[in-house]
């Protein structure tokens, strides 16, 4: 059997699991609510980057990416954060939806899967 590491194993759920040489981390929120679309949304990627570095990897292993957003019309302002973060040559496989996210305050929410 493989090995299953598990960082930030809460009760609910754990900010990464890692097995097989994949990192999949859950769903991440900004921690700051303060400003626009695109300022939670570089906050999301600030803390996927912290969360990538504790499991191993990085951005340029990002093999998917799911990003939710409360108001599809925030997609531009959103892909200009996206697209300052993303190395060129690297872009993952994606998706961007409209959902209604767990609290009103948060504009975004990205799930991530990466190859260690």
């Amino acid at each position: 059997m493989s090995e299953i590491q598990r960082i930030n194993a809460g009760a609910r759920m754990s900010d990464v699991l890692v097995h097989n040489g994949i990192a999949y981390l859950s769903g991440k929120v900004p921690s700051n609510l303060e400003g626009n679309v695109m300022a939670q949304t570089q906050n999301v990627l600030n803390t996927i980057d912290s969360l990538l570095s504790q499991a191993g990897t990085s951005k340029d292993r990002v093999l998917r990416a799911e990003i939710y957003l409360s108001d599809i019309a925030n997609w531009a302002e959103m892909n200009k954060a996206w697209d300052a973060w993303v190395t060129p040559g690297s872009a993952p496989a994606r998706a961007t939806i409209e959902a209604k996210l767990a609290k009103p305050e948060y504009l975004v929410e990205i799930v991530v899967t990466a190859a260690i």
